[in-house]
């Protein structure tokens, strides 16, 4: 299929038709990527489907993960006079512990004074410090530069480049707050819950671009659950449905992982980026925010780099614990309900004033519903949706989310 197949109506209305024909039974499948979350609201997807094929959206935002703790850290460091503090624009608003005696996100921290700049890449970031190092005069203090180095397994190895660069170069200033975190473990949080109720998941395709898919092998066989590797076109998200479908429908039903990205993700996955990741990065147990501590499934830093975690680097203080909360991000993240089921969805929660993490995130579930389904926090069976037919899912669209969340 070409690339420019992937929005075709024609397509499109195709695979609806067999979804339909298909789908006999009650079934909820979940997705893993904030990329993927944007694409079926933005495009309607969901509202094209059986009223029983249900879709709800696990953690697949890095940001929406992210422990409070950590944003805290994030402030704390942020905010130390001569340090120069990386990270990206998604970041700047995702809130830390509501009782932060100071600043409650980097915005608050910038707006107090403290350097902090919104980057594209990790290497941006070493070109700062490599910039500060060779502007500072003789004699006097350098700046620190301190990456905020969040996301899963598709922006670890640009981290683990940074790193790396950073200890060839012997550039003392650099340094880097890591919270990165890996997709599979927290899969198997999800589903060792024996109430889950997912009969099927769309993974991301990104993801195993990277990592490859034999991780979810694993996964379908231990909790006999069918999965599609997918992408973020409308096309790419139909085929993955009716795939799980298909696999669900069958009798007996199948368990199989189909890679349906073939045409970007290969089995084994990028192997250069992954012998990067592995050379400066060691797996550790993670805590995930909404989830508690994980085992397995974050990254640190190996011995050798050391020296550049910004964590030991810099003293740390008393961080206050992260609040009670009406706000069920925790339950939206772990699939358990789709963002309108929250009782302060709209009304005490919104972009402007975030009580989650997934409200305010350019890949947040919660940002996607706010953005393109009705404010009110009805219940879901009171909604009517809209009735799009295939061919108004592509006119002249972006998937970009963050064309329109930018903070």
């Amino acid at each position: 299929m070409q690339s420019t197949d992937f929005g075709n109506p024609i397509h499109v209305e195709s695979l609806v038709r067999q979804i339909h024909a298909k789908s006999t039974r009650p079934l909820t499948l979940m997705e893993v990527c904030g990329g993927q979350t944007h694409a079926i609201l933005r495009y309607g997807i969901d509202q094209l489907l059986p009223p029983h094929l249900r879709i709800v959206h696990g953690p697949g935002c890095p940001v929406c993960v992210t422990p409070a703790e950590t944003i805290d850290r994030a402030i704390e460091i942020a905010s130390v006079p001569g340090v120069i503090f990386c990270t990206f624009g998604d970041m700047l608003r995702v809130p830390g512990s509501q009782s932060h005696s100071n600043a409650n996100d980097l915005m608050h921290a910038k707006s107090q004074g403290a350097d902090v700049r919104v980057i594209q890449s990790p290497l941006e970031a070493l070109r700062i410090a490599r910039a500060e190092s060779q502007n500072a005069a003789p004699g006097s203090m350098k700046r620190q530069v301190v990456l905020f180095a969040i996301g899963f397994e598709t922006t670890a190895p640009a981290t683990a480049m940074a790193i790396r660069q950073a200890k060839e170069l012997q550039l003392d200033s650099f340094s880097a707050l890591v919270c990165h975190v890996l997709v599979p473990p927290a899969l198997d949080a999800i589903f060792a819950d024996v109430d889950h109720g997912i009969d099927g998941l769309l993974a991301a395709g990104h993801v195993c671009t990277i990592a490859g898919d034999h991780p979810y092998h694993r996964l379908a066989d231990q909790f006999n659950l069918p999965i599609a590797i997918t992408g973020f076109e409308p096309v790419d998200l139909l085929r993955g449905i009716l795939n799980l479908v298909e696999q669900l429908e069958a009798k007996p039903t199948s368990h199989r992982v189909d890679n349906l990205y073939e045409h970007i993700a290969s089995a084994e996955g990028n192997l250069q980026a992954q012998r990067t990741v592995e050379t400066v990065f060691a797996i550790c147990d993670q805590h995930w925010r909404g989830m508690g501590s994980i085992p397995q499934s974050g990254l640190k830093l190996q011995p050798q780099f050391a020296s550049f975690d910004a964590s030991s680097r810099f003293p740390q203080g008393k961080l206050p614990g992260e609040q009670p909360s009406c706000c069920r991000a925790a339950d939206v993240l772990r699939g358990k309900i789709r963002p309108i089921e929250c009782p302060a969805f709209g009304t005490l929660c919104n972009p402007n004033h975030p009580l989650g993490a997934p409200m305010v995130s350019a890949e947040g579930a919660c940002a996607a519903y706010f953005l393109y389904q009705a404010l009110a926090p009805l219940n879901i069976s009171e909604r009517t949706p809209s009735k799009r037919t295939p061919s108004e899912l592509t006119q002249s669209e972006s998937l970009n989310p963050k064309d329109d969340l930018a903070p």
